[in-house]
């Protein structure tokens, strides 16, 4: 019996574990490949032309600009990037996977969280999904599919690293939700999709810090919907603000059944901006926000849709769990300054 054995147990083993691994890192690419083939149509290259700036040394008939990534995100040629990549842009163009290249108009943009809605001059155009961002964990699939460094349709992949990282947008406010991947990005990447393994957008791809090396960011896409709904429909947003900065987070099941609490998450308080009117009424960093004039707020997302413009300057009553104590605190919300439209 001896005699009939070729290698050891071990050997064996070793051989079982790589066809495994093997097979594994086939399937791997093939969902990061199906996923690519399905979305790089949609995906474009952004060229902003800025006007002529003489205070900066930048004469009438020199003028500059900078570039990106966009994506559709409709047929009939709405797209979806980066406010930071179009701002103050006199001339947009826009480079499509199949070559073409298209004049693009500004319909609105947000830079309280750094978003902007384009339109192309074009029929019928392949675009992307928006999935739900608040069903995807770390350690999920992450493709970054844009044009770094004018290198058009380049793709990255990793994973999702953390989820519920916040942000500074260019007008000073806290963007919430942000989406932390080591998907690697690059100036140009900016405005391009962070997709799942189903090559639907679950982020908006929007910054990196430097020096470090993995540690790149994406606007949520539940946020990217609302947004761009908002200014499709309008071409700008208005809205109110209570200063916080915050993370949807459980609630402890004996705090649901002691206080009869109707929803399982609240929006943890991750930070205060100073003099703000979350700090007036007493909000402390910890608090659990769970509803606001008695709407539920089981995430950073509700509570954005209820800080509307019809509460600027009207006092409201913010409920919050300080421990296991439950809080009820006057707070009135203050403007946001309106997004600028650059409409059609």
């Amino acid at each position: 019996m001896i005699a009939q054995l070729n290698h050891s147990p071990g050997e064996v083993g070793v051989g079982e574990t790589r066809v495994r691994d093997a097979a594994l890192l086939d399937s791997y690419s093939a969902a990061v490949s199906s996923a690519v083939e399905a979305a790089n149509p949609a995906v474009v290259y952004i060229e902003a032309e800025s006007a002529p700036d003489k205070a900066a040394g930048r004469p009438e008939g020199a003028p500059s600009g900078g570039s990106g990534s966009g994506f559709f995100i409709s047929p009939d040629g709405y797209l979806l990037t980066n406010s930071h990549v179009v701002h103050g842009a006199r001339r947009l163009r826009v480079f499509l996977a199949d070559g073409r290249q298209l004049p693009a108009r500004l319909i609105g943009e947000d830079p309280s969280t750094d978003l902007a809605v384009l339109r192309a001059d074009t029929g019928d155009v392949p675009h992307l999904s928006l999935a739900d961002s608040d069903t995807i964990r770390p350690g999920h699939i992450a493709i970054a599919i844009g044009s770094p460094m004018g290198f058009q349709q380049t793709v990255t992949a990793g994973i999702v690293s953390g989820l519920g990282r916040s942000l500074r947008a260019a007008s000073g406010r806290l963007i919430d939700n942000i989406i932390q991947t080591d998907a690697a990005l690059n100036p140009g990447n900016s405005g391009g999709p962070l997709l799942n393994s189903r090559g639907h957008v679950i982020g908006v791809n929007t910054a990196i810090i430097r020096p470090a090396q993995g540690i790149c960011f994406a606007i949520a896409s539940n946020t990217a919907r609302s947004v761009a709904g908002w200014l499709i429909k309008d071409g700008r947003i208005s809205r109110s603000m209570i200063g916080v900065a915050g993370q949807k987070v459980p609630l402890l099941r004996k705090l649901i059944l002691h206080h009869r609490l109707d929803l399982a998450t609240g929006v943890m308080v991750a930070g205060i901006e100073p003099d703000s009117p979350a700090a007036r009424a007493g909000l402390a960093i910890g608090d659990i926000i769970i509803r606001l004039d008695e709407e539920p707020t089981p995430a950073v997302d509700s509570l954005h849709r209820l800080l509307t413009a019809d509460r600027i300057g009207v006092e409201s009553s913010l409920t919050a769990l300080r421990g296991v104590e439950l809080l009820t605190l006057a707070i009135t919300p203050q403007v946001i300054a309106e997004s600028i439209s650059k409409g059609p």
